[in-house]
């Protein structure tokens, strides 16, 4: 491809590095700034001496999030409630390609959440080596450290996440099942249906960012959180439509109201049984996958997903 057309040399690694910024930030709203910052970045650059643009590329997209990172921390420990990352749909190939477990589990809610407990560099390993395969002078060179510091990051990051739950769960369509019988269940308000689907150490956390409402603290317990479902199935009006939809690469409960997005469930499944609820809320972190579902709307006749 010609370095003088830079916009389509770019727009070839645009999918692969949003998906980079979106696992290393859990914001689609800022993986998309950090994405055009980096290719404004690319164009002001001697492309003539750039041998790899997409290390080039990748290197430059790092080394921006881990800048945001550092403030995101300080606003993070503000929030109002739980920080959940954004939902986001895989679908329209807009975080690159998802042909393995690893890179769909490397979206997932699973992985992503429990990354908000690493500093930035231990973040930026970690992704770079679990989520795109990079060996450690890969890593090395794109985050200008020895391999023996990138090994030892990843270990430390590694260390820290031991007791987060497995996340691969390879039979996604009894995922699905597992969460269509706990829709099923919550509308009927079956809460002994609906607690035996459950993990007996279920929690339930839920992300409004004090924007919407949204339960101030984690939900822990089969039989409470089966009551919380339940609870917020019976209260919703008619008009309200409750789908089970792809989300985050895995079977999601995607709420609505007519056209507008209210809320996203998505459930961790481990053992047979969820194990975990993410529920988020805030207007402001669902307006991304808002946009997807409208574009799939649009181009397909239907929302692109599991079933509904």
């Amino acid at each position: 491809m010609s370095q003088d057309d830079p916009v389509a040399e770019f727009s070839a690694h645009r999918a692969r590095l949003f998906g980079l910024a979106y696992r290393l930030l859990g914001s689609a709203a800022d993986a998309e700034d950090i994405v055009q910052e980096a290719f404004l970045r690319w164009s002001g650059a001697d492309r003539a001496v750039i041998a790899a643009p997409g290390a080039w590329l990748a290197k430059a997209v790092t080394n921006l999030c881990l800048n945001q990172l550092s403030s995101a921390r300080v606003r993070r420990e503000q929030y109002v409630g739980p920080w959940l990352p954004e939902p986001v749909s895989v679908a329209d190939g807009s975080l690159g390609p998802m042909e393995s477990v690893q890179q769909r589990e490397s979206v997932s809610m699973a992985f992503l959440a429990p990354l908000e407990q690493l500093t930035p560099m231990e973040r930026a390993v970690f992704v770079l080596r679990e989520a795109f395969g990079y060996d450690h002078r890969s890593i090395a060179e794109t985050l200008e450290c020895s391999q023996a510091n990138s090994r030892q990051v990843h270990r430390r990051a590694a260390l820290r996440l031991q007791d987060s739950p497995a996340r691969f769960e390879p039979d996604r369509a009894a995922q699905q099942r597992l969460v269509e019988r706990f829709l099923a269940a919550a509308r009927d308000g079956d809460l002994a249906r609906l607690e035996r689907l459950l993990a007996a150490d279920v929690v339930s956390w839920s992300d409004g960012g004090g924007k919407a409402s949204a339960a101030r603290h984690p939900v822990a317990g089969g039989a409470r959180v089966a009551r919380l479902i339940a609870g917020l199935l019976r209260k919703a009006p008619d008009e309200v439509a409750v789908r089970v939809r792809e989300v985050n690469g895995g079977p999601a409960l995607v709420v609505c109201s007519g056209a507008d997005l209210l809320l996203v469930m998505l459930p961790q499944v481990t053992g047979g049984r969820i194990s975990a609820l993410r529920s988020i809320t805030n207007p402001d972190k669902l307006r991304f996958l808002d946009r997807q579902l409208a574009a799939a709307v649009s181009h397909h006749g239907g929302l692109s997903g599991l079933s509904g």
